[in-house]
C-alpha cells in the first residue's frame, strides 16, 4: 500500500463511521477499490510468474517480507470474508466458486499464519490464471 492508498484508506473509514458522511466513504471505498484493480491488471499485464513469487526482502518486517502473489491472496480473502460472512451473512465466493481448489490453495485463511519461507512456497503453489 502506498502514501496515498494508506491516506484515501484512512478517510474511507472516517467517512464511513459518520451518518453524513457515509455515501461519500462508500464512493471513496469504490474509487480505492478501481485504483487496486487497475493496478492488478497491470501487474498482470507486465510482469511474469517470478515477479509474483519474489520475496526479496524476506527478513524484513511489513509488506516488505511478503510476495505480490501472497498479497493478492491476502487483500481478496479478507475482503470475501468481510463481504460475505460479516455483512451479507452467506458463503464466501472462495467456497461457493470452489477457488481453493481451482487455484490450488493450500490454505482457506487470510494467510496471516504464513511467515518468511512459508510465504514465499504458498504464493509458488497458486494459479494466478
Amino acid at each position: 500500500m502506498n502514501k496515498l492508498w494508506s491516506e484515501q484508506n484512512k478517510t474511507m473509514q472516517a467517512q464511513l463511521k459518520r451518518k453524513d458522511t457515509w455515501e461519500a466513504g462508500i464512493d471513496t471505498l469504490f474509487n480505492l477499490r478501481n485504483q487496486l484493480m487497475h493496478t492488478l491488471t497491470a501487474f498482470q499485464e507486465e510482469l511474469d510468474r517470478e515477479e509474483f513469487d519474489a520475496i526479496p526482502f524476506i527478513n524484513a518486517d511489513g509488506y516488505h517480507s511478503k510476495t505480490i502473489a501472497y498479497s493478492i491472496w491476502h487483500i481478496f480473502r479478507i475482503e470475501d470474508i468481510v463481504a460475505h460472512t460479516l455483512i451479507k451473512e452467506d458463503e464466501q465466493v472462495f467456497f461457493s466458486g470452489s477457488y481453493q481448489e481451482r487455484i490450488h490453495s493450500s490454505i482457506i485463511t487470510t494467510g496471516n499464519e504464513l511467515v518468511k519461507e512459508q510465504i514465499a512456497d504458498f504464493s509458488k503453489q497458486l494459479n494466478l490464471e
